[in-house]
């Protein structure tokens, strides 16, 4: 039905721009709730009202989701005022900072969709393939050494692989019309399902670098591929997994770009197009073989890759407070600005101070500092510090309820309540000082990338989670499936005994580690 819809759309156009123009009813219909994906926009309801208003027979409270694609997640101050100003007069007054290094603002009603993409265009921000089946958001490591010349790849990737129709143009902008338009790499039909790519620097991988379809490691002058990663599962579909990664090949960096092409070709070529839940590139990957997958790039490319070049990650948590370089990293939980933090990024953006980054992690670095001292100013006006334990500050959550129409449970509403409980189990055992990753989503799909977490949670039903364990602190490992659908007080009990026994061990252990070793 998918494939269907792209082939008849046009390169995108359908006919969204006339079912914007219908103001009965605040969605859009069931072939433009598909292509209005590849614009940046889903479509959501709040579920919190669901069942009130079907009591009075309403429609349900229908609204979008804008995400904007920032590739690498630096913007300027005049870019976060013009999405903070949008989120005040269009939107929920949040902004959510994603896990794939960007924002997203919810609760935009149909008839003010133009105006919002509009508003962005004027501060040269748009949401142009930040969702639908073609490649996403370029993520970027933001530690280390050389990370400007990482940026500038993750803006030229996304650049380069931005779908060539101009029917974003069209219908957001008022644009000149294209009456034969067409798409030299994605064709009629695009890829079959989403495309990631992410960029790490070691020694830090908080990218999850692993967790992509294509991971580039930077190595002196040039960088290792992986291919196949990806978070996605299904409950109850056994056909349907996380993968990570594989490690391929080393490749200059003059030569990156011509690769990620003909990567994105084979995808194009063979991936599954007749069952979405097989359509990533891992599936594609794992049903023709991974030599198979080799083979066909070196064919595609007319030449062969040098073998991969030994690394080594050693942290994945954002870093905080002023960092050597002089920048500034704030901690955000969740990744939801809103109140005092909201407060306090306007005033630093409104006074010029400096600029901002958003990391990968869903926290912000506040960039080109100007002046140090009023920067501390602001952080103290408004109350902001980075005194959290370690466990909150790498903690991640998804949207998940009451706007994502995919999500079984709570994610980022509850996290930090159950956190709290969870630093009191650390404490009484002293292991508050402990980094344990801990992630949670709301349905199996893995926004949070909780399968590579040391503790996962992925809701089944309300209230209750799946608890995997055992992944490794620094993304190479995957957890697995501890035990099903637990409620918190079960979450609470498990935790209690593995924090318990990891007391007893060695200091140098890492939870992960530890964990993985005890389910065997």
């Amino acid at each position: 039905m998918t494939e269907k819809i792209k082939i008849n759309s046009n390169y995108l156009r359908g006919d969204l721009a006339k079912d914007l123009q219908n103001q009965i009813t605040g969605s859009v219909n069931h072939n433009n709730h598909q292509l209005i994906k590849f614009h940046g926009i889903y479509e959501q309801d709040d579920r919190d009202r669901r069942k009130a208003r079907e009591e009075k027979k309403l429609e349900r409270d229908y609204s979008f989701m804008i995400r904007l694609r920032i590739a690498g997640g630096r913007i300027s101050n005049k870019q976060w005022l013009a999405a903070s100003k949008l989120s005040e007069d269009y939107s929920n007054s949040h902004i959510k900072i994603t896990t794939r290094q960007t924002i997203q603002l919810h609760g935009i009603i149909k008839s003010k969709l133009k105006p919002t993409i509009q508003y962005f265009d004027k501060y040269n921000l748009d949401s142009i393939a930040a969702c639908g089946d073609v490649n996403r958001n370029v993520i970027a490591s933001i530690f280390g050494q050389d990370i400007d010349e990482i940026n500038d790849l993750a803006v030229k990737i996304s650049d380069e692989f931005l779908p060539k129709s101009n029917a974003y143009k069209e219908i957001w902008l008022d644009g000149e019309k294209v009456e034969n338009d067409h798409e030299p790499l994605y064709g009629q039909t695009y890829l079959p399902r989403k495309f990631k790519i992410a960029i790490a620097n070691p020694p830090f991988n908080d990218v999850d670098v692993y967790a992509h379809d294509i991971g580039l490691v930077k190595i002196a002058d040039g960088y290792n591929i992986i291919v196949g990663g990806g978070m996605g599962t299904t409950h109850g579909n056994d056909q349907t997994y996380p993968r990570l990664g594989s490690l391929i090949a080393f490749s200059k960096k003059e030569q990156i770009l011509e690769i990620i092409k003909q990567i994105i070709l084979i995808q194009r070529d063979f991936g599954n197009r007749e069952n979405r839940k097989q359509a990533r590139l891992k599936y594609t990957i794992d049903h023709r073989g991974l030599d198979w997958f080799k083979k066909e790039l070196t064919k595609r490319l007319g030449f062969k890759l040098d073998n991969a070049k030994d690394f080594e990650f050693s942290a994945r948590s954002d870093q905080f407070g002023f960092l050597e370089d002089g920048r500034f990293g704030l901690f955000i939980e969740n990744g939801r600005v809103f109140g005092n933090i909201k407060e306090a990024l306007d005033e630093i953006a409104k006074k010029e101070i400096g600029n901002f980054n958003f990391s990968n992690n869903q926290n912000i670095l506040i960039t080109d500092i100007k002046d140090k001292n009023a920067l501390i100013e602001i952080l103290v006006k408004y109350n902001l510090d980075n005194q959290k334990s370690e466990i909150r500050k790498s903690a991640m959550a998804c949207v998940a309820l009451n706007t994502c129409p995919l999500a079984l449970a709570e994610a980022q509403r509850y996290l930090p309540d159950l956190l709290t409980k969870i630093e009191d189990l650390l404490t009484k055992y002293q292991l508050q000082d402990e980094n344990i990753s801990i992630r949670m989503t709301g349905c199996p799909n893995g926004c949070a990338r909780p399968y590579l977490a040391e503790i996962g949670l992925v809701g089944t039903s309300l209230g209750r989670y799946n608890l995997h364990l055992g992944g490794g602190s620094f993304g190479q490992r995957l957890n697995r499936i501890y035990k099903n659908s637990l409620n918190e007080e079960e979450i609470l009990k498990e935790l209690d005994y593995f924090f318990g026994e990891f007391a007893k061990c060695d200091k140098e252990l890492i939870f992960g580690n530890f964990a993985n070793k005890l389910i065997n």
